[in-house]
């Protein structure tokens, strides 16, 4: 069975690209990946999704998305692609499952996973006080110390954005000087909230319900120190979930789909990317769910124009 539509990932822009789908008779087959919902799934509280004049619970929000997607019989598969064939139409897809899928048109959105220091304590207190993302997590840091750990400009930004909020931040980074560029660097440094310090890593995060410091390391003398805070951000970087796609579509250095201005279309006619696995800059449920909902109606327009 060819379909008309197949969506490779979920999260908030899967599910808003298989509503509007679904909602323009296509029938939509949508894959949720390896973490069904996305990164909302491990997000305690959402204040900045409109519609909701309270916080609304992060994998609360993606179950009413899913919901939503399932009311217009969106079918969905519990499982992950782990190839596809983009080298003619019908798209030919293969998932772990051991299925073969084909599609007339492909939506990506399959996000982007926050790089992590990958200790326990981190795991543990996501979301009770350690976060990967500002934007999302600042505004309940009011008047409170933090740590960010980076020293890239996504670290400087975040730090110099947190300090709309915090009584002080922290900026942990493993060597001596930062990779950030120069106006960043000098942004930071200027800002009287900011400190520094250098040559260090987090070895563990305390705090048994929610984070109370970090114990530290001096990674040139081996000592150790135990730095009272009450949030810890992770800064150092992104990675799209666009390994898969490998050499088959357009990226940049990192491997983040390129799309085209005003659109949701790649290099390949036909596959269209949206959400996290393309947006390097604003990383916002909303403005996922915005580019779901640009990526379906691209998937409309161009089956239309070819049939």
């Amino acid at each position: 069975m060819v379909r008309d539509v197949i969506i490779i990932g979920s999260g908030g822009a899967g599910y808003t690209a298989a509503i509007y789908a679904a909602r323009a008779n296509l029938q939509p087959l949508l894959f949720e990946g390896f973490q069904p919902g996305g990164q909302l799934t491990i997000t305690s509280e959402v204040e900045n999704y409109p519609g909701f004049e309270s916080a609304v619970d992060g994998p609360e929000l993606m179950t009413q998305m899913r919901k939503q997607a399932l009311r217009f019989k969106t079918e969905m598969i519990a499982s992950t692609v782990t190839k596809v064939d983009f080298s003619q139409r019908p798209f030919k897809i293969e998932a772990d499952n051991g299925e073969n899928y084909q599609a007339k048109t492909l939506i990506i959105s399959t996000g982007a996973t926050a790089m992590l220091l990958g200790i326990e304590s981190e795991s543990r207190l996501m979301g009770k006080g350690v976060s990967a993302c500002a934007t999302c997590d600042g505004f309940f840091f009011r008047d409170q110390e933090i740590v960010v750990v980076g020293g890239g400009d996504t670290a400087m930004e975040e730090a110099t954005f947190l300090t709309k909020f915090a009584s002080k931040v922290t900026v942990v980074h493993r060597r001596d000087e930062l990779r950030a560029s120069k106006i960043m660097q000098q942004k930071a440094f200027d800002n009287p909230k900011i400190d520094f310090i250098w040559d260090t890593v987090v070895e563990e995060v305390l705090g048994d319900d929610s984070v109370t410091g970090v114990r530290l390391k001096n990674i040139k003398t081996n000592e150790t120190q135990d730095f009272p805070c009450q949030g810890l951000f992770i800064a150092i970087g992104h990675k799209p979930n666009t390994a898969f796609l490998a050499g088959q579509i357009k990226t940049d250095d990192v491997g983040y789909i390129i799309t085209e201005k005003s659109s949701m279309a790649t290099n390949i006619p036909g596959v269209f990317a949206c959400g996290d696995a393309q947006d390097s800059v604003y990383r916002q449920a909303v403005t996922a769910a915005g580019t779901g909902c640009m990526a379906a109606i691209d998937a409309e327009r161009f089956l239309q124009a070819h049939e």
